[in-house]
């Protein structure tokens, strides 16, 4: 899978709706540090607006220091800790200084499953997890590929440790939207038809 063709900054650069359409069927790439690799196919993401949009973090404008990220170059990695438990991987959209970003919300594993289960077990026996219980969320795919605030500010065009390589082309037909997850603090926005994932896939997020 390393060897697939990575996606280019041209890919990156587009608005948040856009580019959270195209990441459907990409696949995302994660080198551990012992050269192990982890990947999964992309099959839910959630587009964030940026300043006019009451549920991204840079709503307004607001910079500091845990979203500095969604203000870089399209094709980096912004990841946030949230809860005081859980990691979420968002990639950054359009150019530096529009600070867009699309969620990666689900994962449909495709390598390195078993060093996946061993990540997400905790107090359950390895075995017992389904493929369809490792990359189903945002926290899942992030423990399951042990992505963290270390991989914060990745340029995924560029790293060796986390990355993206083409994958295959999603047809509209194929396709479903809604409305974002867990933000109903952003009133009329969390109404707004931002979440794009693969119909009937069993790797979405419940």
């Amino acid at each position: 899978m390393s060897h697939a063709k990575r996606l280019t900054r041209r890919f990156f650069r587009r608005d948040p709706e856009t580019l959270a359409r195209a990441l459907l069927g990409q696949v995302l790439v994660r080198r551990l540090p012992n050269g192990k690799l982890l990947s999964g196919r992309i099959v839910e993401v959630e587009a964030y607006l940026g300043i006019e949009d009451k549920a991204a973090h840079t709503y307004g404008g607001r910079r500091t220091e845990r979203n500095a990220s969604m203000w870089f170059d399209g094709g980096h990695a912004y990841i946030y800790f949230t809860y005081g438990m859980h990691y979420c991987m968002n990639v950054v959209s359009a150019r530096a200084e529009v600070p867009t970003a699309c969620l990666i919300r689900a994962l449909e594993p495709l390598e390195g499953l078993d060093e996946m289960r061993r990540r997400r077990a905790r107090t359950r026996l390895p075995a017992r997890l389904k493929d369809s219980d490792l990359c189903s969320g945002p926290a899942k795919l992030t423990q399951a590929l042990g992505i963290d605030r270390q991989l914060d500010g990745v340029d995924l065009v560029t790293s060796d440790e986390l990355f993206l390589v083409r994958g295959r082309k999603v047809l509209g037909a194929n396709l479903t939207v809604a409305p974002r997850v867990g933000i109903s603090y952003a009133k009329e926005w969390a109404w707004k038809p931002l979440r794009f994932f693969l119909r009937g896939n069993p790797h979405v997020s419940r």
